[in-house]
């Protein structure tokens, strides 16, 4: 594939970062992963104000603009002869000497935009599996979208290992048995017509579908609320779906608990209110 790399498009084998980058050294980096809908990047505004406020915090100076990244993906869709493409930006603190930085932060970041094909198939309802291994602490007050992903590809491996869905979903839930989010995405239940997700307090991601979830919600007059609540909660629920950006609103049609037994199952097809919310998502997404 056809990668862009600090302005220019090259063969992603070719696009390498030096090993005095910061991005590598220290994980100081930060990254959006978003797709293209006809050619167009969906929610990039949205993308791109969660990555400035996270270099903000980690001092990582930025100029790009979002006009730049719509050019890049414009060019990279045409080099790799996409119609549309799974996108990850990242950008990473540069090139600084073997030493924390400065207070001054990073003044010269590294750019890249990553592309692969969407899966042809869309996303099957998913099995929610729960994890043993508990949700890390985010590095700052809110958890960014950063370099730091150990947390989430050991919980991958878990999932891998234990049960053997490959389309599975894993839940992290933090030290005190508090629903915080999945390796990929955030979760979301419907209980008695309130929609319910885990407060930032939690640690998960505040991500971009899950934003765009509750935007949705609220103009549908769906009561939303953001708590903490446990494993008995997701067990009582109405309605269950998970969200990210690539895969947008997936429902879940069992939870199994982490000893491997069959703890709730919920109709193949979509309830209600997760149906409601898919029409609107696809709704918006054809408005542009």
């Amino acid at each position: 594939m056809k990668w862009w790399w600090n302005g220019q498009i090259i063969d992603e084998l070719e696009a390498v970062i030096p090993l005095a980058d910061h991005g590598f050294l220290y994980g100081m980096g930060l990254f959006e992963t978003f797709r293209t809908y006809n050619g167009r990047p969906f929610l990039l505004a949205r993308h791109m104000e969660r990555l400035l406020e996270g270099c903000e915090e980690l001092r990582i100076k930025l100029s790009l603009t979002q006009n730049a990244i719509e050019t890049a993906i414009s060019a990279l869709l045409e080099a790799n002869g996409l119609q549309d493409g799974s996108f990850r930006l990242s950008v990473s603190g540069g090139v600084m000497p073997y030493a924390l930085p400065p207070v001054s932060g990073y003044e010269s970041p590294n750019v890249s935009i990553a592309v692969k094909p969407i899966p042809a198939n869309p996303p099957q309802p998913k099995e929610l599996h729960l994890l043993t291994l508990a949700r890390s602490t985010p590095e700052g007050a809110v958890r960014r979208k950063s370099f730091h992903y150990m947390n989430n590809i050991l919980g991958k491996w878990e999932l891998a290992e234990r049960f053997t869905n490959p389309s599975a979903e894993g839940l992290f839930m933090n030290e005190d048995g508090i629903v915080v989010e999945g390796i990929t995405s955030n979760v979301f239940h419907i209980q008695d017509g309130t929609l319910y997700t885990p407060s930032l307090l939690t640690g998960c991601l505040p991500g971009v579908t899950r934003w765009a979830v509750m935007e949705l919600a609220a103009k549908h007059k769906l009561k939303v609320v953001e708590s903490r609540y446990g494993w008995r909660a997701l067990q009582e629920a109405d309605e269950l779906f998970v969200t990210n950006s690539i895969q947008e609103i997936v429902p879940v049609i069992c939870l199994i608990d982490s000893d491997g037994s069959l703890r709730k199952e919920w109709p193949a097809e979509p309830g209600p209110y997760t149906r409601q919310l898919q029409t609107a998502y696809q709704e918006w997404i054809e408005r542009g």
